[in-house]
């Protein structure tokens, strides 16, 4: 015969408190002094009483579960950022369910937000209509932004990132700099040509057309982007090229070293988030690091707190840097 499953009588004899206290400290722990806390969480260990999850969310109306919209899993961006929705998620005794924004239906994507289908929704892709996720379940917005949409967001600023990106080229001397975006229609995409032609704007220089090339965030792009460069006369083409994301700057790399030239001696390359694989390319890759696992961090931690009734609706802006690697140095002068 199977023993007895533990039940939360045991650990309120345990620890010589109420059952009403066990509840307390599992599911409101700083309503209760420290004392009583770690006197109850001994008892947890001691009895091996679990928590009945499913009865619990049954008893509050709710589905224990979140929601992370995002566009394109293959994108190596979102991992870190969906480690730190977990980690904190998890501590709250919430599964994470994640949605590929880009392989889901609308409809399917729509009904998430409806009650009983999650408890809220982390929405990465500024893409999401905004009258369809109004008055339902809380919503927080990460990265990207919707417009429309009243819900706490937490991001960077993607303007001044960018700047960041053309002060470094422009100290290094780079006059004519060439810039490979996101897809138009990107909250992003916009942001960071903003960012870019201001910054230019600001040194007296100007974005021309020509060195303005709309990507997907994809190496493919990237190197689309290499072959329009490399059919320009060499003395004309940019001597230096910002990249909106990490995977097009190594697709570009790798196309322009194909065809026999160097980088940063014929071209410098400045990237953007700081994946994983740029600090072993060869060159490393200068890029603007992000602070990914703190953004799903707070992300979750701000949905957590509107599931307690928080109202409040103001943007996290956290800082990046300017990571200078070995793709970037001075142009090569002239023979």
């Amino acid at each position: 015969m199977r023993p007895n499953r533990p039940k939360i009588s045991d650990v309120a004899r345990v620890a010589g408190v109420s059952t009403a206290t066990v509840s307390r400290v599992l599911s409101n722990p700083d309503l209760v002094s420290s004392d009583t806390r770690e006197a109850v969480q001994e008892a947890i260990r001691t009895t091996g009483y679990r928590l009945n999850l499913a009865a619990r969310n049954l008893r509050h109306q709710r589905t224990g579960s979140i929601v992370a919209l995002v566009p394109n899993l293959a994108n190596p961006f979102f991992s870190e950022i969906l480690s730190g929705i977990a980690a904190v998620l998890g501590e709250a005794g919430y599964n994470l369910l994640v949605a590929d924004t880009c392989r889901t239906s609308a409809q399917a994507l729509i009904d998430y937000a409806e009650p009983g289908r999650a408890d809220g929704l982390i929405a990465l892709d500024g893409r999401l209509p905004a009258e369809e996720l109004k008055g339902k379940v809380p919503v927080v917005v990460a990265c990207e932004w919707i417009p429309g949409l009243a819900a706490p967001r937490v991001k960077i600023d993607n303007r001044a990132a960018a700047g960041l990106a053309i002060d470094h080229l422009v100290a290094l001397g780079h006059r004519r700099i060439g810039h490979v975006s996101g897809p138009r229609g990107n909250v992003l995409t916009e942001a960071r040509i903003a960012g870019t032609q201001d910054a230019l704007a600001a040194q007296g220089l100007l974005l021309a057309p020509a060195d303005l090339h709309i990507g997907d965030f994809s190496l493919g792009s990237g190197r689309e982007a290499a072959v329009t460069w490399l059919a320009q006369p060499a003395a004309t083409r940019p001597t230096a090229m910002f990249f909106a994301s990490d995977p097009m700057a190594c697709g570009f790399i790798g196309e322009v070293q194909r065809h026999g030239l160097k980088v940063p001696e014929d071209v410098s390359v400045v990237g953007f988030d700081d994946i994983e694989l740029v600090a072993h390319m060869s060159p490393p890759l200068t890029t603007i690091r992000q602070p990914r696992h703190d953004i799903g961090r707070l992300a979750a931690e701000r949905l957590l707190a509107r599931l307690k009734g928080e109202t409040a609706m103001d943007d996290t802006v956290l800082p990046v840097d300017l990571v200078v690697r070995g793709s970037t140095a001075a142009p090569r002068q002239p023979a």
